[in-house]
């Protein structure tokens, strides 16, 4: 991917805002219950879009939203493409964001070694 402009940066916030509205509240798909678009990613000429997505729970459930997704690309390209005012609208790629589960795991890895906060070491 091309190096981002100011521009895309602002059109991708704008896409991210309304791709998770319409997930959040128009999403008929029980599969997308629970899903949180975390982050857009578009090069310059914005005629593509990755779209990054988080959800929690099992693994298979991430599967499932990410299928659902898929499923509904069409629908959702069209949508963002007319809520948005682009020219043309983006082809949607959507990714699975790990970093939520990530930062948990490093969490919870740092509370097993080091000491309680408060607790002074001798």
């Amino acid at each position: 991917m091309a190096k981002p402009s100011r521009r895309s940066h602002r059109v991708a916030d704008l896409v991210r805002a309304e791709l998770a509205r319409i997930v959040l509240t128009e999403a008929h798909d029980p599969d997308l219950r629970g899903v949180t678009i975390t982050d857009v990613e578009m090069p310059p000429d914005l005629k593509s879009a990755r779209i990054f997505f988080s959800c929690l729970g099992p693994e298979d459930q991430r599967e499932r939203a990410a299928e659902a997704l898929r499923r509904a690309s069409g629908y959702l390209r069209r949508e963002v493409g007319q809520r948005c005012r682009l020219r043309y609208a983006p082809e949607l790629a959507f990714v699975s964001d790990l970093s939520l589960e990530r930062g948990a795991r490093i969490e919870e890895l740092l509370h097993q070694v080091l000491p309680p906060p408060g607790e002074d070491e001798p």
